[in-house]
């Protein structure tokens, strides 16, 4: 365990900003997976809706800093790139 007062400040911030990183990129996942699963079931509707809801989600993220913004181009250009599939 930490002595100095510091140390034991920055193990406090560490701890908070794991779980807030924690929270954001696995919120991040689900919003990208519900995408990849309705475009799987080929069902337009639901992949434009889940992919509206999905790129705020990504936009935030990024801002945050909990993935890179190359990072969160990506995967906006590659989601809505699958979703274009269906026609």
């Amino acid at each position: 365990m930490a002595h100095h007062k510091s140390a034991i400040k920055r193990i406090k911030q560490t701890v908070k900003k794991t779980a807030r990183n924690r929270h954001v990129s696995s919120t991040l996942k689900t919003y990208i997976k519900r995408v990849r699963e309705a475009v799987a079931a080929k069902n337009k509707d639901a992949a434009v809706a889940a992919l509206k809801a999905a790129i705020p989600v990504i936009d935030i993220s990024s801002s945050k800093g909990v993935i890179h913004s190359s990072t969160a181009s990506r995967n906006v250009s590659r989601l809505t790139k699958l979703v274009n599939t269906l026609g």
